[in-house]
C-alpha cells in the first residue's frame, strides 16, 4: 500500500466519494479535458478496439447483448456503461464482472494528482463523468486488456466524453426526446448529436426510425464515407412467438438470416437485439471475428439487464422498468399489455425534474388503475405534487376512467402502498428514473450493498 502522501485515497469509499465529489462540476460537453487527461497517460485508448453505442433508449440493453454474445463466443470484453443500478463498480466490467475495489482505488490514486493539477489550469477540473471515463480507459488498456470494449455514450454523442475513441463499429439504437436542455429540443438536433459518433470509414448500425433523424444519419455517414446499416433498409427482424419469459425472432440481414430468441421482454428489445445482431454480422464479415451460431444464439437467450421489464417479486407480482421518457413509456405500456394478464394495474412512479413528463404520462395514464406518485432519493428529484398537477391536467383526456392517484413523497412508504394494494390477480409496476428503480430493486431483492448514482 502506498503511503498517504502518494495515495490520498485509502479506501473504496474514499475513491468513490472523490469521484462523486466532482458532480458539482456538472455535465460539460466537450472533449478538451478528457483529451488533456489521456495525453498525460500517453493516450492508452488508442490501443483498444471499441464498439461505440449511442441512442436515447436501448443503449444499456444493447451493451448487455453485445457483452454476453461476445463473451460466450470466447472473446474477452470490457464494458463501460452508466448509470449503474447496484454499485459504482458496475460501470467498469471485464467479462461481466465488476472492477475489483482495490483496482478502482489504485486507478483513482493515479488519476487524482492529474485531476488536481488540471483543476488549477484554464481547462478547469475534469467532471465526474470525465474521470470515470478516464478510469475505464486505464482499466481496460493497462490492467485487463480485453479483445474488445463495449463503450456506451453518457449523453448525446458528438460532444460526449466517450467520443474520444475511434471505434471499429458504431451503433445508434434510436433517437427520442430526452436531455433536450443539453442536446436540443428537436429530433433533428438530437440526431445530429448522436450522429457525432460516426467516424470516417467506420461502419455504423442504427435502428433509428423517424424520417428526419434517418436523413441526418444518412447525410453524416455519406460525408464521413461510413457504411450505414439501417433497420428496415439493410436489415430487419420479424417476431414470432411471445411468452411471458421470452421472444422468438428472425433476423434478416445483407449476408444471411438468423433465427434466435431473447429473454428480455417487449418489442423494443427485439429492435435492440436486431441492431446488435447486425453489429455482430459486421464484425464477422469484415473484421474476422469468429462467432459460431450456437454461441451467438446462446448469448442472446441468456442476456439479462437489470431494471428493464424485470420481474422482482411474484407475490405480489411486481415488475420494475426504468422507462423515464416518452419513447420508454410507449414501449412500457405496450410491453405490459403484451406480456401480462391482470385485473388491476397499480403503477408507482418517480421522476427527475426535467420537462417531458407530460408526454410520458399520455402513454401511461390510459392503462393505469392506481397511480402512486413519489420522489426518488436524488438531488434533482421532481416533487410528487408537481407530477400530480400534471396528471390532473391530463385526467379528462388521457386517463383511464376511475383512475385513483395517491401522492406519497417517501418512496419507501410508496413501495409499501404498492405492495399492499397489489392483490393476487393484479400487477404492480415501478417506473421512472433509474435512481428510483435502483433503490426499489435493492429493497425488493434485499440487497444490502446497493449504491446508486450517475
Amino acid at each position: 500500500m502506498q503511503d498517504k502522501t502518494t495515495a490520498p485515497l485509502q479506501t473504496y469509499a474514499e475513491a468513490v466519494d472523490w469521484i462523486n465529489g466532482l458532480i458539482p462540476f456538472g455535465i460539460r460537453p466537450g472533449l478538451e479535458r478528457i483529451e488533456a487527461l489521456m495525453e498525460r497517460f500517453d493516450n492508452p485508448h488508442r490501443r483498444l478496439k471499441f464498439i461505440h453505442v449511442a441512442g436515447t433508449n436501448g443503449k444499456g440493453s444493447s451493451c448487455a447483448f453485445l457483452t454476453k454474445t461476445l463473451v460466450v463466443s470466447g472473446y474477452t470484453v470490457g464494458t463501460f456503461t452508466s448509470p449503474y443500478i447496484t454499485k459504482f463498480t458496475d460501470r467498469f466490467q471485464y467479462n461481466g464482472e465488476n472492477i475489483p475495489e482495490s483496482t478502482l482505488i489504485e486507478l483513482s490514486n493515479r488519476l487524482y494528482p492529474h485531476v488536481q493539477e488540471m483543476a488549477l489550469s484554464e481547462l478547469g477540473s475534469p467532471t465526474m463523468f470525465e474521470v470515470s471515463t478516464a478510469l475505464a480507459i486505464l482499466y481496460f488498456a493497462e490492467v485487463c486488456y480485453p479483445d474488445v470494449v463495449v463503450w456506451e455514450t453518457g449523453l448525446g454523442g458528438r460532444m460526449d466524453v466517450t467520443n474520444i475513441v475511434t471505434p471499429i463499429v458504431s451503433l445508434i439504437t434510436n433517437i427520442g426526446m430526452d436531455h433536450t436542455d443539453i442536446l436540443g429540443d428537436t429530433l433533428e438536433a438530437i440526431a445530429r448529436e448522436k450522429a457525432g459518433i460516426i467516424k470516417p470509414g467506420v461502419p455504423v448500425v442504427s435502428c433509428v426510425q423517424q424520417p428526419e433523424a434517418v436523413a441526418i444519419l444518412k447525410e453524416t455517414a455519406a460525408v464521413r464515407k461510413s457504411t450505414l446499416y439501417l433497420l428496415g433498409d439493410q436489415f430487419d427482424y420479424r417476431r414470432h412467438e411471445i411468452t411471458s419469459t421470452e421472444q422468438h425472432l428472425t433476423f434478416s440481414g445483407p449476408f444471411r438470416n438468423v433465427e434466435f430468441s431473447i429473454s428480455l421482454l417487449g418489442e423494443h428489445q427485439c429492435r435492440n437485439a436486431a441492431g446488435v445482431m447486425m453489429v455482430l454480422e459486421v464484425l464477422r464479415q469484415y473484421m474476422a471475428f469468429v462467432l459460431e451460431d450456437e454461441d451467438v444464439t446462446a448469448g442472446f437467450r441468456d442476456t439479462f439487464w437489470a431494471g428493464r421489464m424485470e420481474r422482482v417479486s411474484d407475490e405480489p407480482l411486481i415488475v420494475i422498468d426504468g422507462a423515464h421518457n416518452p419513447e420508454g413509456a410507449e414501449s412500457l405500456a405496450r410491453s405490459i399489455k403484451e406480456n401480462f394478464q391482470y385485473k388491476k394495474l397499480n403503477l408507482m412512479m418517480g421522476m427527475l425534474s426535467n420537462k417531458h413528463h407530460h408526454a410520458y404520462l399520455k402513454h401511461i395514464l390510459p392503462i393505469v388503475d392506481t397511480l402512486i406518485l413519489t420522489e426518488p432519493d436524488f438531488r434533482r428529484a421532481m416533487e410528487a405534487q408537481k407530477l400530480y398537477e400534471l396528471v390532473q391536467q391530463l385526467r379528462d383526456t388521457a386517463a383511464k376512467p376511475g383512475l385513483e392517484v395517491i401522492v406519497e413523497r417517501d418512496w419507501k412508504a410508496a413501495l409499501k402502498l404498492l405492495e399492499s394494494r397489489t392483490e393476487r390477480e393484479d400487477l404492480g409496476v415501478v417506473s421512472g428514473t433509474l435512481y428510483l428503480i435502483s433503490d426499489v430493486r435493492a429493497a425488493l431483492l434485499h440487497q444490502t450493498d446497493s449504491e446508486k448514482g450517475w
